[in-house]
C-alpha cells in the first residue's frame, strides 16, 4: 500500500503491445485507452514523433477527460504541441518547442499564443508543458514557471 504522499507510475499506449521508444527502450504498457481507470491523479504526455500521426487522435478523450476533473495534465516536447492541437493551451502560460510549429501545426484549434513562454518549461492552471530539452525540470514554488 502506497502513502498518502506515495504516487504509482502507470503506462499508457493507443494498444496494450509491446512499445520501443525512439531510444530502444521497451515497455509492456498497463493500460490501453480504453482501458484507463478514472481515478489517477496526473495524466503525463511524453515527447515522440507520434505525436503528429492521426492515431494520436486517440488520446484526445484522456486529455478532456483530465481537464474537465481538474487532475493535473502534462506534455512534453511534440506532446505539448499536441495539447496545443487538443486546445488544452488556449488560456494557460505554455510553452513548447516552437509557437510557429505549433501555430502551423494545430491550426484554429490554437488561440494562446498571447500565452505562449518561450521557457524550457512552464505550468500554469494544473497544465506543464516542457520543450524537448526540459523533461527534466523542476517546479519553483515561488511561482508558475518551472526552474532547472
Amino acid at each position: 500500500m502506497l502513502g498518502e504522499d506515495q504516487f504509482s507510475m502507470k503506462t499508457v499506449s493507443l494498444t496494450r503491445d509491446k512499445v520501443e521508444s525512439i531510444g530502444g527502450f521497451h515497455i509492456l504498457p498497463d493500460y490501453d485507452i480504453p482501458s484507463v481507470p478514472k481515478n489517477y491523479e496526473a495524466l503525463i504526455l511524453v515527447g515522440g514523433m507520434t505525436w503528429r500521426n492521426e492515431a494520436a487522435l486517440q488520446v484526445k478523450h484522456l486529455v478532456d477527460e483530465c481537464l474537465k476533473s481538474g487532475k493535473i495534465l502534462g506534455g512534453i516536447c511534440d506532446a505539448s504541441g499536441f495539447l496545443g492541437v487538443s486546445g488544452a493551451l488556449n488560456s494557460v502560460r505554455h510553452t513548447s518547442n516552437d509557437v510557429n510549429d505549433l501555430k502551423q501545426w494545430a491550426g484554429d484549434a490554437y488561440t494562446g499564443e498571447k500565452n505562449y513562454l518561450q521557457e524550457p518549461a512552464v505550468s500554469d492552471g494544473g497544465i506543464i508543458t516542457a520543450n524537448g530539452t526540459a523533461a527534466l525540470e523542476i517546479i519553483d514554488r515561488k511561482s508558475t514557471r518551472l526552474n532547472s
